[in-house]
């Protein structure tokens, strides 16, 4: 059986990967494909860490992730996916006890008081995973070839153009911010990101959340880190503001107490500049019909991939009749 794919980023080619691995043949048509430098998509510049969220739905979707993930890392590290180990600050709570994921991520313990930088309340260390989307994109591309999905570079702007081009009547909408017009969704919205590339040796992510989004990130491969960042929901400005490079500097000096300071230009590798899809209300997955609609997961895209991946390749099978409605797991 056949089933289109409207999108190439994260979401998409996981769910085409789950798809193909359950015998499904694949066919995905998009604008951006792996490999592609555009700012209009935000797959490639994403930081990437798969880093589960203490309020988050879905967390079989990100467990699953979580499993896929530390698997690949294992296995094939020319897939860009390393070990990382994470530190994370918060200011908004007291405790762990809105943490779900500390009984799967491995290492997980609480810091002292004394280990947690100014203002901040409590302090968590355990290993997970970064991505590099650079090798990973292309990388999972060629597999997904290997396995027989083919790709094709178009614009779509409607789900019945989508099925026009693809030849199929199942169609995965992984559009991202595309979904504005494609599922006529006005709850989709870009959230501005801007990061900074930057010289350095360490494999550490520290991440600090509440009344700042301050985090470094490594990236495999690459001889740097990517330090943020800001989410700037509706803005479309394509240039990287120097205010706010200064400003993300800065914060993360402050946050590692003066032992990372990347406020040297001979230092900086480039400044990203790309646009989350978001939806307001939180992400969409569900079956309308024989569409399929996978979108809306703001910074989270890469963490809840293979996870959305499974339940797609769950509802495609719903809709031809091959299992029971799946029960809500969020």
């Amino acid at each position: 059986m056949e089933v289109g794919i409207i999108g190439s980023g994260i979401i998409g080619l996981a769910s085409a990967l789950a798809l193909a691995e359950a015998g499904y043949s694949v066919k995905v048509v998009a604008r951006e494909l792996p490999g592609d430098e555009s700012q209009n998509w935000a797959s490639p510049w994403a930081g990437a860490g798969i880093l589960p969220y203490p309020e988050g739905k879905g967390h079989d979707l990100q467990i699953n992730t979580f499993k896929y993930y530390w698997a690949l890392a294992h296995r094939d590290p020319t897939s860009g996916v390393q070990v990382v180990d994470v530190t994370e600050y918060f200011d908004d709570r007291e405790d762990d006890s809105a943490i779900w994921y500390k009984r799967l991520v491995p290492k997980y313990h609480v810091l002292d008081a004394k280990e947690l930088p100014e203002k901040a309340k409590l302090g968590v260390r355990y290993q997970s995973m970064t991505v590099n989307p650079a090798v990973f994109l292309p990388w999972i591309q060629s597999i997904l070839i290997d396995k027989g999905v083919r790709f094709y570079r178009a614009e779509v702007k409607s789900i019945d153009e989508a099925r026009s081009t693809l030849k199929t009547q199942i169609i995965v909408n992984a559009s991202g911010l595309g979904a504005l017009d494609i599922a006529a969704d006005k709850a989709v919205v870009p959230v501005r990101g801007q990061t900074l590339h930057v010289k350095s040796n360490s494999h550490e992510i520290v991440m600090f959340q509440g009344s700042h989004y301050t985090y470094q990130i490594p990236r495999m491969y690459s001889g740097g880190v990517v330090i943020g960042g800001v989410s700037q929901e509706g803005s479309r400005d394509q240039k990287a503001d120097a205010v706010t490079r200064a400003d993300i500097i800065q914060r993360f000096k402050l946050l590692t107490r003066g032992r990372s300071d990347y406020s040297d230009p001979q230092n900086h590798i480039q400044d990203i500049v790309a646009f989350r899809p978001a939806r307001k209300g939180g992400y969409r997955l569900e079956r309308e019909g024989s569409v399929i609609h996978a979108y809306g997961f703001n910074t989270l895209g890469y963490t809840y991939s293979y996870g959305v991946g499974l339940r797609v390749k769950e509802l495609v099978d719903l809709i031809l009749g091959r299992s029971k409605q799946p029960t809500s797991r969020l």
